[in-house]
């Protein structure tokens, strides 16, 4: 079985909390971020065998059902996600950005997995909801139409859920732009 990625969102912290104990205690998976973020909700992702990341996120969603806000698991995440969510990613140019935002955590990941897997595109962040009330984004890059491209089909994942807040491409940023950005 393959590497997986999973989350939960949940609107209590103490909910969250408890939820990523039982994550832990449930299945071999590991916590990639575990945290309150704005406006007091709770994110726990975790990581590991596709069967075991299932069984973790899945008792947490029917333990604690009420308190959840979203949640998923990924089978097989493009390896950049790991990076862009804890902001260590080395990107040295950036040609044409793209931005997504959404109103919850786990539709952006789920967007930028399926970004990143559209086009040639890089990763630059994601960042879940912390100083944005509850609101998360990602920043990708690539030539432009391969930008468009990652941003459209995004957007196509995120509307079903009614979480897609906005998003842009810009073709060419600006220098100074970019050296805030990176």
């Amino acid at each position: 079985m393959s590497k997986a990625i999973g989350m939960v969102e949940y609107k209590t912290v103490s909910a969250g909390v408890t939820a990523t104990d039982l994550m832990v205690k449930t299945a071999d998976v590991d916590i990639i971020e575990a945290q309150t973020v704005c406006p007091g909700k709770y994110i726990s992702i975790i990581t590991g065998e596709l069967s075991a990341v299932r069984a973790a996120v899945d008792n947490a969603k029917s333990t604690f059902e009420l308190q959840l806000i979203d949640s998923f698991v990924l089978g097989n995440p493009d390896p950049s996600i790991f990076p862009a969510i804890v902001g260590t990613t080395d990107i040295s140019e950036v040609n044409a950005l793209g931005v997504l935002e959404t109103f919850d955590a786990a539709q952006i990941i789920v967007a930028a997995d399926n970004a990143v897997k559209t086009s040639d595109v890089k990763l630059i962040e994601i960042r879940l909801a912390r100083g944005m009330c509850g609101k998360s984004y990602c920043m990708l890059t690539g030539e432009v139409a391969a930008v468009d491209a990652a941003i459209e089909r995004a957007k196509d994942i995120i509307m079903p859920s009614g979480m897609l807040l906005d998003s842009s491409v810009i073709a060419r940023p600006d220098k100074k732009l970019i050296e805030k950005i990176l």
